[in-house]
């Protein structure tokens, strides 16, 4: 196990959202899966106890702990994309499996997970600061999924 990893908290299906992360994300996969030696607050002896996966490199452990806690956008994974085609492949993904558009590039996953599916564009423009970083924010702040046109149209001025 990493030295540091991830903990996220599931209901009861860290496995299902762990193998539709790694089916969806590069540098993702499911790793070894735990199952509980006795009954739990959350669950029955031999169920699913913990998931260990990694997205995009980063590694994680899905714990099934019950109802006892949910997401909450505090916490959210953020993916860079190099252009729309990438964008609207991790959006539509997320969306499309259950889960819901927020707005500024936000989204969240049938699981409650946040996922900023952010494309680069958005952040050089934002690190340039100034009027073009003004333009690129204002941008933003009207949309749901990033539109990358509309970003490179707004840095342009």
């Amino acid at each position: 196990m990493n030295k540091n990893t991830l903990c996220l908290w599931y209901d009861h299906d860290a496995e299902e959202a762990a193998h539709f992360y790694a089916s969806t994300f590069p540098d993702s996969k499911v790793g070894a899966v735990h199952r509980a030696p006795s009954d739990f607050p959350g669950g029955k002896a031999d169920s699913v106890l913990t998931v260990e996966f990694t997205v995009c490199g980063i590694p994680c452990l899905g714990l099934n702990g019950g109802k006892a806690f949910t997401h909450s956008e505090a916490f959210s994974f953020q993916i860079a994309t190099d252009d729309q085609a990438e964008t609207d492949r991790y959006w539509n993904a997320i969306v499309s499996n259950g889960g819901s558009e927020s707005a500024c590039g936000w989204c969240k996953d049938k699981w409650g997970l946040s996922w900023q599916i952010t494309p680069r564009v958005l952040t050089d423009a934002m690190a340039k600061g100034g009027d073009v970083a003004k333009r690129a924010f204002a941008a933003m702040m009207e949309m749901r999924k990033i539109d990358v046109a509309k970003i490179e149209a707004a840095v342009r001025g």
